[in-house]
Parts: structure tokens; C-alpha cells; sequence
């Protein structure tokens, strides 16, 4: 029997299988309107982000350590030249750091002082129109986020268009699936995408480690994506990237344009997970026009993979164990080895080193 009493535990994660010491998407900007505050969850926890009326995005612990109400369901008021956010039921007011201002029913020559009462605060990170929030692995650390925020690159300051979708999935069995390369044909074969009578045909991509996830460098689309020839024009090239703890991007692009659609996933509790996909383009006003078409088209591929993870879970309820096999679910191998490694480097408190190596992938789809 392991000596499970010696056994240090683990850091980078949590019971749950969610990473810590991560970036997680919050939101987009447009939905923090200012001097309001919503409730989400995160890693199965309640957070309450908002925006003050001046502007500075906020994230906190959505419970009030007092009789424990949640301080979404609050409002923000002005406490000596600071925005607070107070709570409903005693009117105890939290800053944008997590402190304790005011304690209204507190005497003259009260024992108890209030600035010696927190509430985790989370940092964040708003670019590009989206917020994003550091989760680091013990509550009370206020030590800086060992990795910088996401980076996806020159991008404009606000999205074409944000669609979004939940998934009925823990949060790697909704990254396996939105990364799966052999999936297209069948649950995508719409008319002006992939319709079957398109045929399957050879896919032969190389795929290069990156920073914390790999990527599929920069090549021509397959013959059959016609829908970015006719939006971009000729010489279309494109990139696909996936990057721990839930993102995965594609960047389309040519001499006159660049468009770039984010995936973010966001576990909110066991089997529920956020799916956020943004949209950001420059040149190809085609684009442009194509907003509503784009949006609805966008909605039919998450729920088609929304679909088939609610199938999915009719099979797990029996069998936890998958068949995975190679080239097709390499991807997923992979996904796993960096979670592995990026708990065992926080764990042992070391660098992360990427255990990918590159490989050319070939599979049918």
C-alpha cells in the first residue's frame, strides 16, 4: 500500500481535474456594463466580476464571509473616494482588492476592524474585449500569477462577434472533442461546409510544441474549406493553436487580411463547462456583411458538438474507459501529458517543459 500520509500534495490542480495557477476567460468586455456585477462560476466557485463606474474591471469571491450572501447580489457605491461593492444584507462593503471599508453597524470604539476582513480577490487581465481571470491554486497567496495573461497576438480592440454555448461535459472531455480532427465530416456536413458528398480525403498536417500547447504551423486549407476562398480570395494560409489550461485559436490569413476565432473554455463545475468563441478580423469585408450569417453558422457548430457530448455522456454513464487511437486522437494524448506535466511542475516548484515533440499527423477525415 502507498504511504499516502507522506505524500505531499498536488499543486496546479484540483480534485476536480481543473488547472490552477491559470488564465481563465471571465467574460467579454461588453457584458461588464459599468457600476455593475454579475455571479459565474469558476473551478466550481462562486465569483462575482464586475465593472466600477470608472471603468476597472473587478473580480472577488461572490460570498460575504459575513452570513455568507452573495455580493453580486449587491451594489456599488463610493467609499472614501473608492468603488465598493456592498452587500445586501448588512451593507459590509468589500473593495476592488478583496478589503473590508465599512461595517456600517459597527459603534464609535469598536474592537473589531474591518480592514482585517478580505475576500479573495482574483486578478485580471481585460484585452482586446475580453476579461480574463488569474485562478492561482491557494486562495490567500498574493503573490503575482506565475504566467503572464493569454497572448493571442496583434488583434483589433473589440470582437466582430462573440457566440457562446454550454457544454454538459467536464471541462477535457469538451477539449477533446472541440479538438478532435476526424469528427468534420459527420457532425459538421452541412452544405456550405462540408457536405458528404465532399468525401473523406487524406489530411497529412505537421504539428510543432509551443508555449504550454502545440500548434499546426502555417499551411495551405484543405480543398475542401471552399468557405475561406471565397471570403479571403486566393492564397489563403492558415495556423491552428492550442495552449493550456482551454484555448484554442485559428488564424486565417492572407497579403489583405487576417481573421482570428478564440475558443476559450471555461470549467464551471464538473460536468458543465463554458464554451466562448470570439471573432476578430481586419481586411475581408466580406466579413463584415456576413456578421448575422457568420454568428448563426458559428451556433450551429457549437451545438452540433454540444449534441454529440450529450451522447457522449449516455455512454460514460456505463463505461468510463475510451478507445483512443492514433493519429486521430493523438491530440487528446497530448492535451493529458501537458495537464500532467504542468501539476508536476507546480507541484515540484520548476519550470514547465513541454513533453511534445514535433510530429507529422495523418488521418482521413
Amino acid at each position: 500500500m502507498p504511504d499516502t500520509q507522506h505524500t505531499p500534495p498536488k499543486t496546479g490542480i484540483t480534485a476536480d481535474g481543473f488547472l490552477t495557477d491559470s488564465w481563465y476567460l471571465a467574460a467579454p468586455s461588453a457584458e461588464l456594463k459599468a457600476g455593475r456585477q454579475q455571479r459565474i462560476m469558476m473551478l466550481g466557485e462562486p465569483v462575482v466580476v464586475g465593472r466600477t463606474p470608472a471603468g476597472e474591471a473587478f473580480a472577488l469571491r461572490d460570498i460575504c464571509p459575513h452570513r455568507l450572501v452573495p455580493l453580486s447580489a449587491g451594489q456599488q457605491v463610493e467609499t472614501d473616494g473608492q468603488w465598493t461593492l456592498q452587500c445586501p444584507y448588512h451593507g459590509w462593503r468589500f473593495g476592488t482588492d478583496g478589503g473590508c471599508k465599512l461595517m456600517p453597524s459597527l459603534t464609535e470604539g469598536s474592537p473589531y476592524d474591518p480592514s482585517k476582513v478580505k475576500v479573495r480577490r482574483y486578478p485580471v487581465h481585460e484585452a482586446n474585449g475580453a476579461v480574463y481571470i488569474y485562478v492561482a491554486h491557494d486562495p490567500r497567496s498574493a503573490a503575482p500569477p506565475v504566467v503572464p495573461p493569454p497572448d493571442f497576438g496583434p488583434l483589433p480592440d473589440k470582437p466582430g462577434f462573440v457566440i457562446h454555448d454550454i457544454f454538459n461535459a467536464h471541462m477535457d472531455d469538451a477539449v477533446v472533442g472541440l479538438m478532435d480532427p476526424a469528427h468534420v465530416p459527420f457532425v459538421h456536413n452541412q452544405w456550405w461546409w462540408r457536405p458528404p458528398s465532399a468525401g473523406l480525403k487524406l489530411k497529412e498536417k505537421p504539428f510543432v510544441p509551443t508555449l504550454r500547447g502545440w500548434a499546426i504551423d502555417r499551411h495551405a486549407p484543405s480543398s475542401n474549406s471552399k468557405l475561406y476562398r471565397w471570403v479571403f480570395g486566393g492564397d489563403v494560409m492558415t495556423e491552428i493553436r492550442f495552449q493550456l489550461p482551454g484555448y484554442r485559436w485559428e488564424i486565417i490569413s492572407n497579403s489583405t487580411a487576417r481573421l482570428l476565432t478564440l475558443t476559450c473554455l471555461t470549467p464551471e463545475a464538473p460536468k458543465r463547462t463554458r464554451i466562448t468563441q470570439f471573432t476578430w478580423w481586419t481586411g475581408a469585408p466580406l466579413l463584415t456583411l456576413a456578421i448575422p450569417m457568420a454568428k448563426r453558422m458559428g451556433k450551429t457548430f457549437l451545438a452540433q458538438d454540444g449534441h454529440m457530448v450529450d451522447l457522449q455522456n449516455q455512454g460514460m454513464a456505463h463505461q468510463k474507459a475510451m478507445l483512443w487511437i492514433d493519429d486521430i486522437d493523438v491530440q487528446a494524448k497530448w492535451y493529458q501529458m501537458l495537464k500532467r506535466e504542468w501539476t508536476a511542475a507546480r507541484s515540484e516548484d520548476r519550470g514547465f517543459t513541454n513533453p511534445i515533440e514535433p510530429r507529422v499527423l495523418r488521418w482521413m477525415s
